[in-house]
């Protein structure tokens, strides 16, 4: 998928492209004509956008969409003037990379990941309740992310939230093996699972805020009671089911986090430190991508601290280094030639 971001758009210019939905409205002009108001993204930013059809219908947030028009300035801002549009269809093939944040892997390879996991549990009983704590979450999970803005806040965040625990769990469980490692692995599926109740995301991935359950609830009570609903459903009592509850609000590890206990038993104490490196990990990376060796970023204020991103060439030998690439040829002339095309619509 070859298009040009929205970030180098110039007033003038053709574009065709698919872009994601970030919200649109049906609206009256100054006639009473119906037109669609649109705010249109791609992984470069935001731009309004127009579309002049009194038939139109909106497009729901979340939704990829194929657009052809022109830019154009309005009150100094440029937009786009939509002429053709219509939604990505399967066969389009779209890089959702180049849209919206998502997770390195597809959702649909980490769930197979997570249900390898569950069907090889040797307590039947772990195996019933986590099976039917992920039915319970339902479709949503392919595509819910693990937070509003910090981390793993992408398409698919909850799953790779999840499958990075999983693994960090199996180097725990031969670290210690005295360690129950199915109830640790079932806690790790089932401890964020509430947060699909907590957040109101559209399919893209993107949370608009906190659902009134999220705000006097929270994940971990709604966790707590989803699995005390999923218990009865499979026929689950007793022991198994405290230890899991108890894991899911002790996994934050302490009172000012939003967890009435702290962690009392070895795999809830494991289930919170994988989740707190997990996440710190990953809102690291995040920072580390965008930092330039050798520099300091801001105060970081969820981590309460700066970080520093080493230049971690200069600690190798010469002969371990990579090698110099060169300087990429510019693409300007191919991209405008591409834009000017008349492709099929």
């Amino acid at each position: 998928m070859e298009q040009l971001p929205l970030a180098q758009l110039q007033t003038g210019m053709r574009y065709e492209g698919f872009l994601l939905v970030r919200s649109c409205e049906q609206r009256k002009d100054k006639n009473g004509n119906n037109y669609l108001d649109m705010k249109l993204s791609d992984q470069s930013g935001e731009m309004e956008c127009k579309l002049w059809d009194r038939n139109a219908d909106p497009f729901a947030s979340g939704t990829i969409i194929k657009v052809r028009g022109s830019i154009t300035e309005f009150n100094g801002r440029i937009q786009l003037k939509i002429e053709r549009i219509r939604p990505a269809a399967e066969e389009d093939a779209v890089d959702r990379r180049q849209l919206i944040p998502c997770a390195p892997e597809e959702p649909k390879v980490m769930m197979e990941e997570i249900n390898r996991t569950v069907e090889a549990f040797e307590s039947s009983d772990l195996k019933k309740l986590t099976r039917e704590m992920l039915r319970l979450a339902g479709d949503r999970l392919m595509y819910f992310p693990a937070a509003q803005r910090l981390h793993h806040a992408e398409y698919g965040g909850l799953l790779h939230h999840t499958t990075g625990m999983l693994r960090t769990a199996e180097h725990m469980i031969k670290a210690y093996p005295f360690l129950n490692g199915d109830l640790l692995r079932a806690g790790v599926i089932m401890h964020d699972l509430g947060k699909i109740q907590e957040m109101d995301s559209d399919a893209s991935g993107s949370v608009r805020d906190y659902t009134a359950d999220g705000l006097l609830l929270g994940h971990l009570v709604r966790g707590v009671a989803t699995l005390q609903e999923a218990a009865k459903n499979v026929g689950v009592e007793g022991e198994l089911v405290l230890l899991l509850e108890h894991m899911i609000i002790s996994h934050h590890g302490e009172a000012e986090f939003g967890s009435p206990r702290k962690p009392m038993f070895p795999e809830a104490e494991v289930l919170h430190w994988i989740d707190l490196l997990d996440a710190r990990m990953n809102e690291m990376k995040g920072i580390m991508d965008r930092l330039p060796e050798g520099a300091f970023s801001e105060k970081v204020w969820s981590l309460d601290r700066r970080l520093y991103h080493p230049r971690y060439e200069e600690a190798l030998p010469a002969d371990e280094k990579a090698p110099e690439q060169e300087a990429p040829v510019p693409e300007t002339a191919q991209e405008e030639a591409f834009l000017e095309e008349e492709l099929p619509f």
